[in-house]
């Protein structure tokens, strides 16, 4: 049987007692609808997991006491970092939780100019914060004890100008596919469009500051569909896959 993982943004030593909080109490009560003595496992994101065992559980909360540590490592060999085009609600919530379970290190999402998504700066905050929670969810989910950084939306042209190492943009429009290209070395910066697409000047700015097109195929992917595509085909040339 299956072990539930749930991270916990805390400190984790072997023997403590934790009194959970609020969240973390009750999507162990709700969702993962644990009982008392049942076993799981925990992580806080240090690349650590530990055992744990339900103490108590109840409206007054909730209590796990944290077993054996070990290190477990799962993480791709590849340094991979996603510009990612916002997307709409569970369009974008489908894309980091793909690349997540797929190996990325880091995802910037991207305000470009067919971004259907006008977010604020209070509403950048939530958001961003409801993505990271959508990829610690990821990493219950597929075994990463590493959960990897939501960045802070900004706009596609400060992005590419800042990004490093061998730099990928996925474009119908290209010519030369991922089996084109050599071994990388170092990091990956792979830009990804939203639902409408790059528009001409990003596609020429893209160019411009060093990024390579690579066609996925003859057919037109949705953005959500287009990461899953790019991180699994990538994984299985360069990295961890197959």
């Amino acid at each position: 049987m299956r072990v539930s993982r749930l991270y916990l943004p805390q400190t984790l030593e072997e023997g403590a007692v934790l009194q959970l909080d609020e969240e973390s109490a009750h999507y162990l009560r709700t969702v993962l609808r644990l009982k008392k003595g049942a076993d799981l496992i925990v992580f806080n994101g240090d690349g650590r997991e530990y055992s744990a065992r339900v103490l108590t559980i109840g409206r007054d909360g909730v209590q796990v006491e944290i077993g054996t540590g070990r290190s477990r490592d799962v993480e791709s060999p590849l340094t991979i970092h996603i510009g990612l085009g916002i997307s709409r609600g569970e369009r974008m919530d489908l894309a980091i939780q793909k690349a997540v379970e797929l190996g990325v290190s880091r995802i910037t999402p991207l305000f470009t100019e067919h971004c259907v998504v006008r977010l604020d700066e209070a509403r950048r905050g939530s958001r961003r914060q409801h993505w990271q929670k959508v990829a610690r969810s990821a990493c219950e989910q597929c075994g990463r004890n590493r959960v990897p950084e939501i960045a802070e939306p900004i706009e596609l042209r400060d992005w590419v100008v800042g990004s490093e190492g061998l730099r990928l943009f996925f474009d119908p429009q290209a010519m030369a596919g991922l089996k084109d290209l050599p071994q990388p070395e170092g990091t990956i910066s792979i830009l990804s469009g939203p639902e409408g697409g790059f528009a001409e000047k990003e596609r020429i700015l893209a160019r411009e500051t060093g990024f390579i097109p690579v066609r996925l195929g003859p057919r037109i992917l949705r953005t959500e569909t287009a990461v899953l595509a790019a991180l699994s085909a990538i994984q299985a040339i360069w990295g961890d896959l197959g």
